[in-house]
């Protein structure tokens, strides 16, 4: 393919600064070029009339999608600085348009494998689907319900009838045996047998009658179920095959040339099978093309152009890292050898900083944690309130941590010194009697000044830690707020949680359906600042030992 994807400034880049290292894709702020990369982007997308596609911006939101996509800084080997575009999935329903990378791999290609073997799983489906639907197999099943309960109902009789002849017969020998003579006995008794073997050969009969009947049912039956396992069977072994035959075709190149297909990429998982649309992200496709036509990429963006969708948080023109679950198995392989930014991760957020205390007594300490410090160990990090707390008091015998707070959240902790207060004051937190206040600055104006939200949360699989929106599996959570004030675009309210699910605040405050106005600061939803403006003001709640009710307030630092 000709090198017609690189695309050059449209303004003067002769001030602009080259990146010293590749982009941290998991976790970054945008380099200037990728910004400027963006915006050049965004206006083709807002005056181009090539491709249709309802992004929901100034339309109508029914049956509107929105996008990510993708900029990559790139040197060619012209050793001229331009850009590549791509986007995530497909776009106007086309895996190809103009100025944009192709995929790895073209599912939709006419002629290619995807498109004919799809088309035979689609025509067994549709063998499956005239089955399920034959009205010949629903009036059997009713014919063969209806034969099988009679027959059981009619044979039970018989059994009963049986039952009552065996007590009857019992009944009748011991009286000849009492009342008779040997030879008149003897009589009586061959009768009674003829009557016992009259009775289970009647049964014999019934069972037989019955069977055939049902069987004449049942033959045609199951030679229609049987043809519909079968055809699940052939849909499921050709769906497998397809999909073990498209993750092989999805080969990743980096900069040695060394390609990689997606079942080898996710092989050393948990979950082994690559997850649904891995591969189709925007950043794979763009390094994959770089790497194809001998381009070093140099700085990544990606950014949302549109709607926000109802379940995740995606703001339009907003910035998101790569996600983890789909892409970071492939963006390993892809960037092995490339010089990158340091992985924030992996830098201690706690260092250098101090846990104040606001309370302490033989039993419990109350805290004001500081924003960017965790409240337990991390996968990378062990400094924590839990690590400072275990240092501070060393003789306590509690697990200490009684609640937590989110790592970027500051603001008021519970720490628990005995056994016996943990139990009790966690007791309390999952009763839901202790009073929490928070204080937050949002990104805008809000026009009511209070109001409730009730999203469930789950964890986004695909993208941990983030929070998903989920009616299905979510858990229930709810939020009251309350206005402060409104300054500066800006609006700064009380938060009451009800529940403490996991970034409950943080995505209520930035899903289209909670307030959709993300907290300043916050980098997961919405953009990165010198801090994450969520602070937990204040608590109240019952002494472990001596039940007095105790209130704490600290005042947020913003």
């Amino acid at each position: 393919m000709p090198e017609t994807m690189f695309l050059n400034f449209k303004s003067s880049i002769d001030s602009y600064s080259l990146p010293e290292n590749f982009t941290f894709p998991f976790y970054y702020k945008p380099h200037p070029l990728c910004e400027l990369a963006s915006e050049e982007l965004q206006q083709y997308l807002a005056t181009q009339t090539e491709w249709q596609h309802n992004f929901g911006i100034n339309t109508d939101s029914q049956d509107a999608t929105g996008k990510m996509f993708g900029v990559l800084l790139v040197q060619n080997k012209q050793s001229e600085i331009g850009y590549l575009a791509g986007f995530s999935g497909k776009l106007a329903e086309k895996n190809i348009l103009p100025d944009f990378v192709p995929p790895v791999f073209d599912m939709l290609e006419e002629k290619g494998f995807f498109k004919r073997d799809l088309a035979d799983i689609t025509a067994i489906n549709d063998k499956v689907n005239a089955l399920q639907t034959e009205p010949k197999i629903k009036q059997l099943q009713q014919e063969y319900k209806a034969l099988q309960a009679q027959s059981d109902i009619e044979i039970a009789l018989h059994r009963v009838t049986m039952i009552e002849g065996r007590k009857s017969r019992k009944k009748k020998r011991l009286h000849a045996m009492e009342t008779l003579l040997t030879a008149d006995f003897m009589k009586v008794k061959e009768q009674l047998s003829k009557e016992s073997i009259l009775q289970k050969n009647q049964l014999r009969d019934l069972n037989l009658y019955w069977n055939e009947k049902v069987e004449f049912i049942r033959s045609p039956l199951t030679r229609f179920l049987d043809e519909m396992e079968m055809l699940k069977n052939q849909r499921k072994q050709l769906s497998s095959d397809l999909q073990n035959k498209l993750f092989d075709h999805y080969q990743f190149l980096n900069q040695t040339g060394t390609e990689k297909n997606l079942r080898e990429l996710f092989q050393q998982t948990p979950q082994k099978i690559p997850p649904a649309g891995a591969g189709e992200c925007a950043a794979p496709k763009l390094l994959h093309y770089a790497f194809q036509h001998g381009m070093k990429p140099l700085a990544l963006a990606e950014f949302w152009w549109g709607i926000s969708p109802t379940s995740e948080i995606r703001k339009h023109k907003h910035y998101y890292a790569a996600c983890k679950g789909k892409c970071q198995p492939i963006l390993t392989h892809m960037l092995e050898g490339i010089k990158m930014d340091d992985n924030p991760l992996l830098t201690n957020p706690a260092l250098g900083k101090t846990i104040d205390i606001v309370y302490e007594d033989d039993v419990m300490v109350i805290i004001n944690k500081p924003a960017d410090f965790l409240s337990v160990p991390g996968k990378n990090i062990q400094d924590s309130v839990h690590l400072r707390m275990k240092i501070a008091y060393p003789f306590a015998d509690s697990p200490l941590i009684v609640h937590r707070l989110d790592m970027s959240t500051s603001g008021l902790m519970v720490i628990a010194l005995t056994k016996k207060a943990h139990k009790n004051l966690q007791k309390q937190f999952i009763n839901r009697t202790v009073e929490k206040r928070y204080i937050a600055l949002l990104n805008g104006n809000l026009k009511d000044d209070t109001g409730a939200i009730n999203l469930p949360l789950r964890v986004d699989l695909d993208d941990r830690p983030r929070q998903l929106v989920c009616y299905d599996y979510g858990k229930n959570a709810e939020t009251s707020w309350q206005v402060i004030e409104r300054k500066n675009n800006t609006t700064k309210v009380f938060f009451y949680p009800k529940t403490g699910r996991t970034h409950q605040l943080r995505v209520h405050s930035a899903h289209i359906k909670g307030l959709n106005m993300p907290i300043v600061g916050d980098d997961l939803y919405g953009n990165k600042s010198s801090r994450l403006h969520l602070h937990a003001e204040s608590l109240t709640l019952q002494h472990p030992d001596t039940r007095e009710t105790l209130c704490f307030n600290v005042e947020a630092d913003f």
